[in-house]
């Protein structure tokens, strides 16, 4: 990804991503080693027994480890996701604000491994991911 839609997104422009658009997430920040992402959950997310998706949390952490990895890539580099693990401790009400805070665990030459948390706006843990990311092209 280019410098330029991270900085698009780090300046309030979430139309050049699409699925932020559409869940209305907040870039909160995003650099080399930290990416924080905010969402605030609406009914219209809910599942039938009125909590949140485990494929959203999963969604919302992936976003945010691609985006600390993508901050740390050279010119003509970009990424996808090779590995995704989720762990769902908590779950998430209609209205309620969580953040997923993703680290870089590992920068391997061809694949970076990030952690992330999702937290609820008690500061109580939603879920924990763990991903790897395959690093394409040449920087």
């Amino acid at each position: 990804m280019s410098k330029e839609y991270l900085e698009a997104l780090q300046s309030g422009d979430r139309e050049v991503n699409r699925l932020f658009t559409f869940l209305g997430v907040e870039v909160v920040a995003i650099d080399p080693e930290e990416c924080v992402l905010g969402l605030v959950v609406q009914a219209e997310f809910l599942q039938g027994a009125g909590v949140m998706p485990g494929g959203l949390s999963a969604t919302l952490l992936d976003e945010a480890m691609a985006h600390v990895v993508m901050a740390g890539l050279g010119n003509g580099q970009s990424t996808v996701t090779v590995e995704l693990s989720v762990r769902f401790l908590a779950p998430v009400k209609e209205g309620e604000r969580v953040t997923a805070r993703a680290r870089v665990v590992k920068r391997g030459g061809r694949v970076v491994t990030v952690e992330a948390e999702l937290n609820k706006e008690d500061g109580s843990l939603a879920a924990k991911g763990m991903g790897s990311f395959l690093v394409c092209g040449r920087g």
